[in-house]
């Protein structure tokens, strides 16, 4: 027999996990204020494998335009440097001692532009996983009803309240793109 309660509460939980992945994607987006997740991700090639920038240094913001890279192990300073100017991310990177300096440079209006056309983007990635998990939900429901093992009354109710669930973390991922896109498009 099918708790509704913990199955629904899990379908919101999975929803809510690919809100909280979209979030994690806008982080990376530069605004023009320095944050150590625009750089996390970075992929850079070092001891033979690719390994995330977050996994060998420390990223810190001394100010609010400026990311610096210290690695953990100086002999990684140039891999830091190349991985993120091949990441594309449009900052650049300089080596100055023990550390990789990267100054935010000022964003143009086409830049801006670019970068909340990517936001939407990431929404709608965000969107098409909250869909996912209805969908995973509502064939876990029929799987159930042809079990036996619930109603017909059953399978409407939790039908509704999937798509009820599927709603409110949709419109969710669009509050969070309103807000990200009018801080990437404001001067």
């Amino acid at each position: 027999m099918l708790d509704f309660n913990r199955f629904l509460k899990q379908v919101g939980d999975n929803m809510q996990k690919s809100v909280d992945h979209t979030l994690r994607q806008f982080g990376t987006l530069h605004t023009g204020k320095a944050s150590p997740q625009m750089l996390e991700n970075v992929v850079v090639e070092v001891y033979g494998s690719n390994m995330r920038l977050k996994d060998i240094a420390s990223i810190t913001t001394p100010d609010a335009r400026t990311l610096k890279v210290q690695p953990w192990d100086k002999a990684n300073l140039k891999a830091i440097e190349k991985g993120i100017l091949v990441a594309n991310l449009g900052i650049h990177a300089t080596i100055f001692g023990e550390f990789v300096h990267c100054p935010l440079p000022e964003l143009s209006r086409e830049r801006r532009q670019e970068l909340a056309k990517l936001a939407g983007n990431m929404a709608e990635e965000g969107k098409v996983s909250v869909r996912g998990c209805r969908r995973d939900a509502m064939e876990a429901v029929k799987a159930e009803k042809k079990a036996g093992t619930c109603s017909e009354d059953d399978v409407k109710k939790l039908e509704k309240e999937i798509q009820k669930l599927t709603d409110k973390y949709v419109e969710s991922v669009e509050k969070i793109l309103e807000d990200k896109t009018k801080e990437l498009t404001t001067m």
